[in-house]
């Protein structure tokens, strides 16, 4: 019996049986563009033709940029170089305030911020697997409004300002997390990056004292439903895994190779974790050959869902132009085998 790309997710999510794993592939703007051209499709209508089961929808306001169209600015109001093809942040509006009274928030409660999410909920909620996608979710959306450099030095020196801006974007975000719910999204998608390539950004201790608490009253309006938490952090962040597992993190993104081995992952984490990524987006992608793209695909599955299910198969990123199309070729290839 055929089932939908929404209950496959839901089975592998949830570790159990399932016809095939299911599948994802997420691009930049120009990755796609490529990769539509190539393959004689809409960029519209690539989703599907890659037979992604994953679907994220976002908030939905006016695009603001500077005079120059260098930067791009998002509901925060941080600004991003337009110019980059990944993600860079350009314009830190809090960068030389620490004055949280006096910065315009963004209003949660804003009539039309859901409308493209709910329209893509009727449209497609049958079918696919839909979460709201809860990107620079509390720690990175602190830096991209204070900047990097200077957060950090904040971290050290004024944790208390720290606590107090952190809790204010929890409560916006609750705020955007209980309007989702109410439009009956599957789950939680989070992404908030705490490691380089190999160690955390920041101590254990750090981590625990002013992400862990805040980070759990985002997972809890989902978990008290029985809904899964997806969640993205780059780097190596091993120390932590335990940490998210018990505060309610049921699927880990992007398990990049190069960081986490992926069969100790497995051993460690069996019947408590799910994974979603996989598949290098920094060696074997785009300097790889087919050949080599296949047998990452193959490590993959056997290291991470070797009893079938527990894995949404995926590269560890967004696909970057970077990659030829001959091992993009390979790869569905490989995830169609």
């Amino acid at each position: 019996m055929t089932i939908t790309h929404k209950e496959r997710l839901r089975r592998a999510l949830s570790q159990e049986p399932i016809d095939r794993l299911p599948t994802q592939i997420n691009t930049t703007a120009g990755m796609a563009a490529k990769m539509a051209e190539y393959f004689h499709c809409s960029r519209e209508a690539l989703p599907a033709f890659l037979d992604n089961h994953l679907m994220r929808v976002d908030l939905d306001f006016p695009d603001r940029r500077s005079e120059d169209g260098s930067v791009r600015y998002d509901w925060w109001g941080a600004g991003h170089d337009t110019g980059e093809e990944g993600y860079y942040i350009k314009v830190s509006p809090l960068k030389d305030s620490k004055d949280l009274d006096a910065y315009v928030w963004p209003d949660p409660n804003q009539p039309g911020l859901l409308a493209q999410a709910t329209q893509q909920i009727k449209a497609f909620g049958d079918e696919y697997f839909i979460v709201p996608n809860f990107g620079f979710a509390l720690f990175e959306r602190a830096w991209s409004l204070r900047g990097f450099e200077q957060f950090f030095m904040d971290i050290a020196l004024d944790p208390d300002f720290v606590e107090a801006f952190f809790d204010r974007i929890t409560e916006i975000q609750l705020v955007l997390i209980r309007r989702m719910l109410e439009l009956g999204v599957d789950g939680g998608y989070f992404g908030d990056d705490y490691g380089a390539q190999q160690r955390l950004l920041f101590s254990p201790i750090t981590w625990r004292k002013l992400v862990k608490p805040r980070l759990a009253r985002l997972f809890a309006p989902f978990r008290e439903r029985g809904l899964p938490v997806m969640m993205h952090s780059d780097g190596q962040i091993q120390q932590i895994l335990p940490d998210l597992v018990e505060i309610g993190l049921t699927c880990l993104n992007p398990v990049q190779p190069e960081v986490l081995d992926h069969r100790s992952l497995y051993e460690q984490y069996q019947g408590r974790l799910t994974f979603y990524g996989g598949i290098s987006t920094q060696t074997v992608l785009p300097h790889g050959s087919p050949e080599q793209v296949h047998q990452a695909v193959a490590a993959c599955i056997q290291d991470l869902a070797p009893n079938g299910t527990g894995l949404l198969l995926a590269p560890s990123h967004r696909m970057m132009t970077d990659i030829p199309m001959q091992n993009v070729e390979a790869m569905l290839e490989a995830f169609r085998a």
